[in-house]
């Protein structure tokens, strides 16, 4: 397997998808959590760069933004190609600072739109505790078994996984530790929120009711709300599936790092049968 990353970079808006980031639904198209990933990693930048050029004060000091709030749209299949990357300030300010993002795919049409929602970092004391129990650590999880196959795909071979509770193979919910096993761009470390962004998307997986040759359960949607960014490589994620009786599903999952939660996720479903 030649590929070490998700993305190569072709320029500072333009880039090529790996095997490594194939979804299961279509040989010729992406997980919904690496592009997520990307545009989430580019939406941080055009954040931190209005802060940067607009925000620092006389005596060097900076305004740093938290990204509160993640919502992709998967509007269309993403290839498996060439990606651009186009991203926008739609609300700057000094305490909250929302920028837009879209991917687009080769012929043009854009596959993925995004926000990120920043809330201005200053100091603040936590009154209390978290009261909700973090998940047993990643080292005491066992491996998934994904069928094998020729070809390469990012739930096998772009991320580890680590389950804890329930089991991936059956249906209903469970707990399953993620963790990048390459970058997610060629050249440069992952961040933390694209580590999330990255896991949060197998909520739906994880706590599938339904065998993939049995029914699809596509998300149309991936919301992420954090309080804390994770720390380390692994990302935990509590998931768990609710089904309508009009096809209509929603994937809801608990996030949390080896400290304790860090926020929640949740995916829209639309569910038929195959």
């Amino acid at each position: 397997m030649a590929d070490t990353s998700l993305f190569e970079q072709l320029d500072h808006d333009r880039f090529r998808a790996t095997e490594l980031a194939r979804g299961p639904w279509d040989p010729d198209a992406l997980h919904g959590g690496p592009p997520g990933a990307l545009v989430a990693g580019a939406l941080e930048d055009v954040v931190a760069a209005f802060a940067r050029d607009e925000l620092t004060s006389d005596d060097g000091t900076t305004v740093s933004f938290f990204p509160a709030r993640f919502t992709a749209e998967l509007l269309r299949p993403v290839p498996l190609d060439e990606l651009v990357v186009h991203t926008t300030l739609r609300r700057p300010g000094r305490k909250i600072c929302i920028a837009d993002a879209t991917l687009t795919g080769p012929d043009g049409k854009v596959c993925l739109a995004a926000t990120l929602a920043t809330i201005r970092r200053h100091p603040f004391e936590q009154p209390r505790a978290d009261e909700v129990a973090t998940p047993p650590p990643a080292s005491g999880g066992w491996g998934v078994k994904i069928a094998d196959g020729e070809q390469v795909m990012f739930a096998r071979d772009g991320v580890e996984h680590r389950v804890v509770a329930g089991r991936f193979e059956d249906p209903g919910p469970a707990t399953d530790w993620i963790r990048l096993a390459v970058s997610m761009v060629d050249g440069r470390e992952s961040t933390p929120l694209e580590r999330v962004i990255a896991a949060a998307d197998f909520g739906n997986g994880v706590s599938k009711w339904f065998d993939m040759d049995e029914a699809l359960f596509l998300n149309p949607d991936l919301t992420v709300n954090l309080h804390r960014l994770p720390v380390g490589e692994w990302v935990c994620i509590d998931a768990v599936t609710r089904l309508g009786a009009e096809g209509v599903g929603l994937a809801e999952s608990l996030l949390f790092d080896e400290d304790g939660p860090i926020g929640r996720a949740t995916q829209s479903l639309l569910v038929e049968g195959r």
